[in-house]
């Protein structure tokens, strides 16, 4: 078997503008299907975390460290159910592929089920209500693992084509933003008038109810629009031999860690994930006790517009990261991405100005710019290092990188958030004091400039250890297809 500590050799570059042949581009309405499920990996994985407080706090004032050991069980919860299903789509064998009916039947019934998640009453004790979260929980995570674990793979296995994956992940990218959109609007739906109770006071918890059983039916929708427009290209050629040979459930994580490409990629991850997440919050106190003063409404004001300007700059990143990526190859457009990030997060500390409060529209917009561009960047390139571990054990596995990386990735931003808090509290921030100290808010500024260049950093560094190049994946391709065939 090949070693891909051999790819650190210098190798000669493949004309960066050579146009995927006809054979390996993936048809418009596959990469639409494919994205499409985006929508179930947003509101399915993230819509719950994000209303939580908003709904039990607020609305039923359930105490918040209830919800906050609801919230953390939810991640041990999602890492063992991800290696499970990530197995196991690894070693379906059916007339509709190994992703696909995991795909349509996962989907379906966490559609059905994200409405369920706030089938609550009202007048119910604490106790009650913190049952209620953690088995409605403990069935519903299962659920959208059996989904995004299959999903997560069938990216990796779209196409052959080194620049034509990046192609993919980009059509995904931009179909994200509609979700997205949906969970930026979510807390607000809930607040709408109409909802409103006797009292005349918003009924939080009805707006929920309403809006979950809205996206849920888009959700029943797109699962079957993702199963009827996606192919699986590699099951007939590559998976089906695989039958009497199938992936043992500890490769899930012990394998798969072993691939030296995986591991470069997902240091590169994590140092990017945790760096950021460390920080995400003093965004939002930036803005509220730097530049609007402590006023919570016009910092309530301008976090909105920074989310349409997240949402405007993530969209212009994806076809810069295109780009680069078929320019310069997926390691270095990576790297530059990274380095942007990190001229992102020092600009902070001049775009957070009291005198010129529309600067944070960059804040937010040069990250979303570079997030974007890496998140593309990357599934492109777990893609690459599935094909690196074909050649060195004969078996597709995208289930279980799929598993794998997400596990650590949740992992990670668990540790990240958690840290989050204790950072804030570092600052010496007081949220009795209507005005912060002049010290407090320059640890909030300092800190949230500093730490996410620092992880970005190192996020580089380990990124160069990874070997795979274009020229390289060619060799690894034309090896594959000798001893298995084209697909």
């Amino acid at each position: 078997m090949a070693d891909s500590a051999a790819l650190d050799l210098p190798q000669p570059a493949s004309p960066a503008s050579t146009a995927p042949a006809p054979r390996d581009r993936v048809p418009l309405k596959q990469k639409v299907g494919y994205g499409l499920g985006s929508f179930l990996d947003m509101w399915g994985h993230w819509l719950y975390q994000s209303l939580a407080f908003h709904v039990f706090n607020v609305g039923l004032g359930v105490a918040p460290g209830l919800i906050s050991t609801v919230l953390g069980i939810k991640i041990f919860i999602d890492a063992a159910a991800d290696a499970l299903f990530g197995w196991l789509s690894d070693n379906l064998r059916s007339r509709w592929g190994r992703r696909r009916p995991f795909i349509l039947i996962g989907g379906v019934l966490a559609g059905i089920g994200l409405p369920l998640m706030f089938a609550v009453g009202r007048g119910w004790s604490d106790q009650q209500y913190f049952w209620f979260m953690l088995i409605s929980l403990v069935l519903y995570v299962p659920v959208m693992s059996a989904f995004n674990m299959p999903w997560v793979s069938l990216g990796s296995e779209m196409t052959p084509d080194y620049h034509e994956r990046t192609s993919v992940m980009s059509v995904k990218n931009a179909i994200q933003k509609i979700p997205e959109l949906a969970m930026f609007v979510a807390a607000q739906f809930t607040t709408l008038a109409i909802f409103n109770g006797a009292d005349g006071k918003p009924d939080i918890l009805l707006g929920a109810q309403v809006y979950t059983g809205i996206l849920g039916t888009i959700m029943v929708a797109m699962s079957i629009a993702i199963f009827v427009l996606v192919r699986e290209r590699y099951y007939e050629t590559v998976v089906v031999t695989q039958t009497f040979n199938k992936v043992p459930f500890k490769d899930t994580l012990y394998r798969t860690l072993k691939n030296r490409p995986f591991r470069a990629l997902l240091g590169t991850m994590l140092a990017y994930a945790v760096a950021t997440s460390m920080v995400g919050l003093l965004g939002y106190y930036a803005t509220v006790y730097y530049v609007c003063k402590g006023d919570v409404a016009a910092g309530a004001r301008w976090n909105s517009m920074m989310g349409i300007s997240g949402m405007v700059m993530g969209f212009a990143g994806i076809p810069f990261a295109a780009w680069a990526a078929r320019r310069f190859g997926k390691r270095n457009a990576l790297a530059i991405i990274l380095a942007l990030a990190i001229c992102a997060f020092i600009g902070d500390w001049f775009f957070y100005n009291p005198e010129l409060p529309w600067l944070q529209l960059l804040a937010s917009g040069c990250v979303a710019f570079t997030g974007a561009g890496f998140w593309i960047i990357y599934g492109s390139t777990l893609a690459d290092v599935v094909d690196d571990d074909e050649l060195n054990t004969g078996l597709r596995r995208e289930g279980s990188f799929a598993a794998c990386q997400s596990w650590i990735s949740k992992v990670g931003l668990a540790l990240g958030n958690g840290t989050s808090g204790w950072i804030l509290q570092f600052t010496g921030f007081d949220a009795k004091l209507p005005l912060q100290s002049d010290e407090a808010l320059f640890l909030i500024r300092i800190l949230l400039s500093g730490v996410p260049a620092i992880g970005l950093l190192i996020a580089i560094v380990i990124l160069m250890r990874l070997p795979l190049t274009e020229a390289g994946m060619q060799l690894i391709r034309n090896q594959l297809e000798s001893r298995r065939g084209r697909v």
